[in-house]
Formats: structure tokens, C-alpha cells, sequence
């Protein structure tokens, strides 16, 4: 484009053509070779360098001016043979015979016996073809290399479905006729023919087109026309023009919000109105149909099973969380049927046809029963017994019978073995057996041991009335000879008898004993050398035996330095308060 100088009214001039051309209202400006120029490319693309003398604007400078055009219309030659081989050749394909490729590329039918070993069927020589050079446009021609002759084999299989088309619709035609001319005459029922579905078919056919047909009244194409050429473009509508907006249904500010984004509202903008009436109530309606339950109850599943303990995760093994779900509902219809068929069962099912059981209908009654306050039973029939919360006829550890079906002596036990261990293992008939047998040793022990008591008892009497009989007639008084391992007599102050008899005279002499032996210890303990019981000699011998009279005396002797009342600074000089 030439550097000339443009007065001011010329530049205006050229602005303003600019301006038309890019508004579409002018023609686009043409180049050396008569193509429409873009008016929409920058100057400084279209404006040709200086050097190369070029008068219009244009995009010729911009491609390559040495670029050769290849030719595009060459292609593969398919099934084009070069050389006849009569006999095998060294180095030739093991399978057919050709020269020109090996075994392993071979295309043809393996043989049992290939051309090397038999030497007879050599295949023809390929036509080895070097690489076709195909320029921009040839490589994206969809019919290059297309044969038209392979195209006639279409044809004629066409040509013979549409005659067979016709051969059976003219049949159709005979029998329709031959059938409606028999109808007048009564010998043929009058039944829907096979045609007259055809023929609906066919309306059915048309009515599917034109549906079709009406679907594209939402469907609005615009061209866009510019100078350089444009594009067309498609506009779909989300809703009908005669419907209301959604924006459009309250116009109160506080209302439903509405994204104009994404043209959705999910509050429903109409809540005070009558349901009935309401043609649209929101966007959030649509997630709780469909899928979307299901979903959300799979969700909560996989939830409380990993709460549980269970290694499952929607998002990570989603198949095996439905499928641990569908298990899940399975067993859980299963169970609910089985409860179902148990309450029906034992109630029976008022739906059904079937009566209810006579002993269901006779349970029912309208006996009047009165209580007091408390609860009692006033007037009516008796109150039925209430069962344990407790499990009833549950026997464990073998047994017959329960624990507590069997009591002796205090203890409760089992009936089956009479025994008193709980949860111990049942010996039925051998465990009574051997029960019995200890009881029988023990009464037999108990009776020995009575009468050895017995025969004791007696043999003491008899030395008692022999040591009686030998001191009336002036005899020497047999002493009796004290067993170190009897029982010890009652003593006061340990397993005293209630009604012990304690003799004065002996009792003040006990005390008598016990002052002097008080007032014995006294003294040794001020150092005055006198001896007393501890201090006794090596064969001193003593008698040991205590009396109730001696027990007696040294409890009313006897110091309570515990006592708090017998303190020294306690004031009271002894049991004064008492």
C-alpha cells in the first residue's frame, strides 16, 4: 500500500468507509485477486511492507511465495499385481509364494502346506507404492481414493429391497380386496385387518416426523453478517415465552432469591398461597424426587456404617457401599417379614378372608373387674399372674429343671440333681444317689459320735458313785485325773451359761484372795523384795483350775484404765455420775 499523503477530508473519508465496512452497512473491500478483505484486521496485518510494491491491501504477503502446491488427487492403488511366479522363490513368503512380504505379514489363509514345501498356487507380486505426498486439502478429503464402482453394489441391494417392498404391499393390496370383496358377502369375520395397522404405522411414522419437526419452535438460529463472512450460532430458550418468570411471581425483595446465573430460584416465591394452586414452588422440590432419595438414604448408610466400625467410603469405593447397601436392605426386608408373618401368626390378620381363630375371638371379654387404692382385687374374676422378666425354662449346664426348683434345709438347688452349686454341671440320678450317700454317712456319724458321748457320760457317773462309795465306807478318795484336752468349764467373762449359781461364802473368800494378791503385786512393784505368784519356786506347784467365784471376784477387781470416767483428772472419783 503506498505511503501517499492524505489531505484531512481524505482521512475522514477513509474512517468513516472503515467504520461502514465493520458495521456491515459497506461493502468489504477486495483484493488482487477479487476476495473480500476482512474489515476487522489490524492494519499492521494487512498493510503490506514497503518493499514489496504492493498497491491493495491484503493477506498475500503473509503466506510463503515459494510454497509449491502439491497435487492432492493421488491415492493408494489397491489390488494392482506385478509379477506371475510360476515355482517358489528363495526368499520368497513360506505361505503363498509372493516376493514381497514375509510369513509373518502374510494376509492370506494360513495353509496346510504352504508354496515353499508345495510348490504349486505361487501368489502374484504386490505393488509396492512409495509413500503418496498429499497436500493439506487431500488429507482431509473424506472421498479421496473413493471408487464410485463400489458404490453400484449399494445400489442394487437397494433396488432390490425396493422391489420386494413392492411385491409384498401389491399381495397386501390383492388381499385387502379379495377380503373386502368376501366381507359383503358374510363368509369372512369382520376383524382389524393387518393392513389397516400398517396404515397406522405409516400415520404413526408421519406424526413422529412432524413431532419432530415442532420439537425445533425453541430452537432460534441467528446468522451473523459482516463483510469477511460469519457464524451461525444457536440460541435454546430454558422456558416458554408465554410462561411467567420465575422472577416475575412475587416481587416482594424479601422473597425467594433469584440467581440470574444460573436462572434458578429454590425457595418457592409463593408460600402463603393455596398448594392447589401453585403452579411453581421452587427448584428445591425437584431433589427430593427421583434418585435423589436414594441417594441421600445410601449416603446416611455408608455414614452410620463407618461410624459403626465398617471400612466403607462413598466417595472412595462407591460400588461397594451401594452394594453393602443393597445387602442391607435385603436382610432388612427379610426381617421385616418374618416379624410380619410372626404378629400375623399369633394375632391373625383382620384384612384377610379368613376368620380369626375361636381362641383369639373368646379371649376377648367384658367381665367387669374392680381394685381398691392399693391395687387389691375387689370384685371381679382373679388377676392373672404376671410372668418373670426373667427367662423362663431356660435349662443350662444339662439339667432338667431349673434353678430354684428344689429346696432343702435353707439352700436352693436344682430338682433334677438336688444340687446346691449354681451353674454347676448336672449328675442327674448318680448325683441324688451320691447326695443321699453323704447325708447317711453324716447321720451315721452324728449317732456314733452321740453314743460315744452317751457311754462317756455313763462311765463317769459310775467312778462319781464308786469315789462316793469308797468315801462313805472311810476309803481313800480316788482323784480324778483331769484330761488336758477336755472342754474347759464355764468361766465368767467368756461362753458363760445364763443361769450360773455363785456361791457367797466362795465369792468372799475370792475376793478376799484377789485383794491380797492386788496388794502383793503392789509391793514388788515398790522394790521391797517379797514374792509373789510370778516369783514363785522352781517346784512350787499351784492349782491352775479358776471358779466362777474367782472369775467373779477379779472382774469387779480389776482396773478399767480405758474407762474415761475413771480418769485421774477426770473429777469424778469413779462412777460418781452414774
Amino acid at each position: 500500500m503506498s505511503g501517499a499523503f492524505k489531505s484531512r477530508d481524505e482521512h475522514r473519508r477513509a474512517q468513516e468507509l472503515e467504520e461502514a465496512r465493520k458495521a456491515g452497512l459497506a461493502p468489504a473491500e477486495l483484493d488482487e485477486d477479487g476476495n473480500e478483505i476482512n474489515p476487522h484486521i489490524p492494519q499492521f496485518m494487512a498493510a503490506a511492507p514497503w518493499y514489496l510494491s504492493q498497491n491493495k491491501p491484503g493477506l498475500k504477503h503473509q503466506k510463503a511465495f515459494n510454497l509449491v502446491e502439491k497435487e492432492g488427487g493421488d491415492w493408494y492403488k489397491r489390488g494392482v499385481k506385478t509379477f506371475q511366479a510360476t515355482k517358489f522363490r528363495k526368499g520368497a513368503c513360506e505361505n503363498c509364494g509372493a516376493m514381497t512380504h514375509k510369513k509373518k505379514d502374510c494376509v492370506e489363509r494360513p495353509r496346510k502346506a504352504g508354496a515353499a514345501k508345495t510348490g504349486k498356487n505361487i501368489a502374484a507380486d504386490e505393488l509396492i507404492q512409495a509413500d503418496v505426498d498429499l497436500n493439506y486439502d487431500g488429507k482431509r478429503d473424506r472421498y479421496n481414493g473413493f471408487d464410485a464402482s463400489d458404490y453400484s453394489r449399494v445400489v442394487d441391494r437397494f433396488d432390490k429391497a425396493e422391489a420386494l417392498k413392492q411385491e409384498v404391499a401389491k399381495k397386501k393390496e390383492l388381499e385387502r380386496a379379495y377380503r373386502k370383496a368376501n366381507r359383503a358377502d358374510g363368509d369372512v369375520p369382520e376383524e382389524k385387518d393387518e393392513d389397516d395397522a400398517a396404515e397406522s404405522s405409516d400415520s404413526d411414522d408421519d406424526a413422529k416426523v412432524e413431532d419432530a419437526d415442532a420439537q425445533g419452535f425453541m430452537k432460534v438460529t441467528k446468522r451473523v453478517r459482516s463483510a469477511g463472512g460469519g457464524a451461525s450460532m444457536t440460541v435454546r430458550n430454558l422456558r416458554i415465552r408465554e410462561d411467567t418468570a420465575k422472577y416475575l411471581r412475587n416481587l416482594d425483595l424479601s422473597s425467594a432469591y433469584y440467581d440470574p446465573k444460573t436462572r434458578s430460584m429454590r425457595e418457592n416465591p409463593t408460600p402463603n398461597n393455596d398448594p392447589s394452586e401453585q403452579f411453581y414452588v421452587g427448584d428445591n422440590v425437584t431433589r427430593k424426587t427421583g434418585d435423589t432419595l436414594g441417594f441421600e438414604r445410601l449416603n446416611g448408610h455408608a455414614f452410620d456404617a463407618y461410624q459403626k466400625g465398617q471400612e466403607i467410603h462413598m466417595q472412595a469405593a462407591p460400588s461397594q457401599a451401594e452394594l453393602l447397601y443393597k445387602q442391607f436392605k435385603e436382610k432388612k426386608d427379610k426381617l421385616t417379614g418374618v416379624t410380619k408373618d410372626k404378629i400375623l401368626e399369633k394375632y391373625g390378620n383382620a384384612a384377610s378372608a379368613d376368620p380369626a381363630p375361636e381362641g383369639l375371638l373368646l379371649g376377648q371379654t367384658e367381665q367387669y373387674v374392680e381394685y381398691d387404692r392399693a391395687g387389691r382385687l375387689v370384685k371381679g374374676g382373679e388377676r392373672v399372674v404376671l410372668k418373670s422378666r426373667y427367662e423362663e425354662d431356660v435349662y443350662e449346664q444339662n439339667h432338667k429343671s431349673v434353678w430354684g426348683s428344689y429346696w432343702h434345709a435353707g439352700q436352693w438347688g436344682y430338682a433334677c440333681c438336688r444340687s446346691f452349686s449354681k451353674n454347676a454341671y448336672c449328675t442327674g440320678i448318680r448325683g441324688i444317689e451320691a447326695s443321699n450317700a453323704s447325708a447317711d454317712l453324716m447321720k451315721d456319724n452324728l449317732a456314733a459320735r452321740e453314743a460315744a458321748m452317751d457311754a462317756k457320760k455313763k462311765e463317769e457317773e459310775e467312778e462319781e458313785a464308786a469315789a462316793a462309795a469308797a468315801a462313805a465306807t472311810g476309803g481313800e478318795k480316788k482323784k480324778k485325773k483331769k484330761n488336758p484336752f477336755e472342754a474347759k468349764k464355764d468361766m465368767w467373762g467368756g461362753d458363760v451359761e445364763e443361769d450360773v449359781a455363785l456361791d457367797p461364802k466362795k465369792l468372799m473368800e475370792a475376793l478376799r484372795k484377789e485383794d491380797a494378791r492386788l496388794k502383793e503385786g503392789d509391793d514388788d512393784d515398790d522394790g521391797d523384795g517379797g514374792k509373789g505368784d510370778r516369783k514363785r519356786g522352781y517346784n512350787v506347784n499351784h492349782e491352775v483350775d479358776v471358779t466362777e467365784e474367782e472369775m467373779e471376784a477379779y472382774r469387779l477387781k480389776r482396773s478399767r484404765k480405758d474407762d474415761p470416767m475413771n480418769a485421774p483428772d477426770a473429777g469424778t472419783k469413779g462412777y460418781d455420775l452414774v
